[in-house]
């Protein structure tokens, strides 16, 4: 795999700024910033993002999130490691990721009203939303991740 274009960020410099000002807001917003660092990750294991994989799995054990959780991420529904808001947001972050699939099920969004607020409700499409096009533009441009010597093949 071959990087498409490495220049896309500078290139597309306004668009980049406004994901940008989108991340900050979200940060700042209602949610929880370990529940955001799982979301970013559920959402680009989906999409095949290892990019984005490599970069929030980090800055989710730099702020401390236990390593077996983000290990067992994917089978999170099978796991008793998480918590029923956690839940709520990883289905509901799996509904939004795969939503020409799953429209969006009311049941999903009926777990989501039950253990969060109308705020944090609002937050949550927005968080997801924006991890989904940052998967989208770093897929598409194959973006390579950083690769410590030691993991190399």
């Amino acid at each position: 795999m071959s990087a498409r274009m490495t220049d896309y960020l500078t290139r597309a410099e306004p668009a980049f700024k406004a994901m940008l000002a989108l991340e900050a807001a979200v940060k700042a917003g209602p949610l929880d910033g370990m529940l955001l660092h799982l979301i970013k990750v559920r959402a680009s294991q989906i999409n095949g993002c290892a990019y984005c994989i490599h970069m929030h799995v980090g800055e989710a054990l730099k702020d401390g999130e236990d390593p077996m959780r983000l290990h067992l991420l994917a089978g999170w529904r099978d796991s008793p490691l998480y918590s029923e808001r956690e839940r709520a947001a990883l289905a509901w972050t799996e509904a939004l990721t795969l939503v020409a699939e799953t429209g969006a099920p009311d049941a999903d969004w009926e777990t989501v009203k039950a253990v969060f607020t109308p705020d944090e409700q609002a937050w949550l499409p927005f968080a997801i939303g924006a991890i989904n096009v940052w998967n989208r533009v770093q897929v598409g441009f194959r973006a390579e991740h950083p690769v410590d010597r030691r993991h190399a093949a």
